[in-house]
């Protein structure tokens, strides 16, 4: 890989993140024109308190001036407090990314794994019955939106059979360790994993199909069979490697938006993570929460986008050459 291709993907790169660090600031002022009046609603509060709680969230500045607070602050990776907490928003961040990246990471690996041999199933036995089949279930988990799903779920195994719990992480009266809370742990995982799982399975069977067909038709594959290598050997040996490039790339991708989690999905089973943390923020509206939030998953987006680049020129000459 040449040093021009990868100077260039990374100063472009970094060019976007500079553009999302100043969109950042932007973005959130249309929010809300007096975040102090909407976050102590219904508090009866003294001229002087008001004044006070502006000045101590630099809310008093003009707009330029809260601009380049906010840039000098973002160099330092200072992301302010929380307007709610009067937390470090960084440490607010820390704490609920541990829940998200378990719970959107195990997701991400689970519809990536089945999705892939649900691709190649269909692909290699195009136009059968169980081309139709993954194809139709693929699409229809794919197509539902992630919410409706959860409380799809939520409603059949946590309220009609009672099989998990409802929401949470853990069990809040319970006093195990080690393996027993780990074990409820995953209990209170299992719905929420399951959504997300469910919800992008498509897209790598998809992509994975899409893929597979169309190195299908390359010679070396009927080369390859008219050697008198068996099908499943052709398939493995030669077809699915070369497929899998894609798949490569698209996971390389996807994995960026691990930070982000699932808005929805997280408020509807209460799963104390950045998607819960980032519907909370809303409510408030908590500015410096929401910028501090958004700029992590751009940054996680735009990082893994970058690799995902990087990967498919190694990996793909012809991508260098382009």
């Amino acid at each position: 890989m040449s040093v021009r291709y990868v100077t260039r993907k990374v100063f472009g790169s970094l060019a976007t993140l500079l553009f999302v660090i100043c969109f950042n600031f932007f973005l959130f002022r249309i929010v809300s024109n007096d975040p102090v009046a909407t976050l102590f609603r219904g508090r009866n509060l003294t001229d002087s308190q008001r004044d006070e709680l502006t000045h101590q969230f630099g809310l008093d500045k003009s707009i330029w001036g809260q601009f380049v607070d906010y840039l000098e602050q973002t160099a330092q990776l200072n992301l302010g407090r929380s307007y709610q907490t009067n937390q470090p928003v960084w440490d607010e961040i820390l704490d609920a990314a541990g829940p998200t990246i378990a719970l959107v990471g195990v997701s991400a690996i689970l519809s990536a794994v089945f999705g892939v041999m649900l691709g190649i199933a269909a692909a290699w036995r195009r136009r059968t019955k169980t081309d139709y089949t993954v194809t139709g279930f693929t699409m229809t988990t794919y197509s539902m939106p992630d919410f409706w799903l959860g409380m799809l779920l939520l409603l059949a195994f946590a309220v009609g059979l009672g099989w998990f719990p409802t929401g949470g992480i853990e069990d809040p009266a319970s006093t195990a360790t080690g393996l027993s809370k780990l074990a409820d742990q995953a209990q209170h995982m299992f719905l929420p994993a399951l959504t997300l799982t469910l919800a992008y399975l498509g897209e790598y069977a998809i992509v994975m199909r899409s893929s597979l067909l169309d190195t299908m038709r390359e010679d070396y594959l009927v080369l390859a069979r008219a050697k008198g290598l068996r099908d499943i050997l052709v398939r493995n040996r030669h077809a699915v490697p070369n497929a899998l490039l894609p798949v490569v790339a698209l996971t390389a991708i996807n994995f960026g938006f691990v930070l982000s989690g699932a808005i929805a999905v997280e408020a509807i089973f209460s799963w104390p993570g950045l998607g819960l943390a980032s519907y909370e923020a809303l409510q408030g509206p908590d500015l410096p929460m929401l910028q501090g939030m958004f700029l992590v998953f751009s940054a996680a987006v735009i990082f893994f986008n970058l690799l995902a680049d990087l990967l498919y020129g190694y990996l793909d000459p012809r991508v260098r050459r382009a």
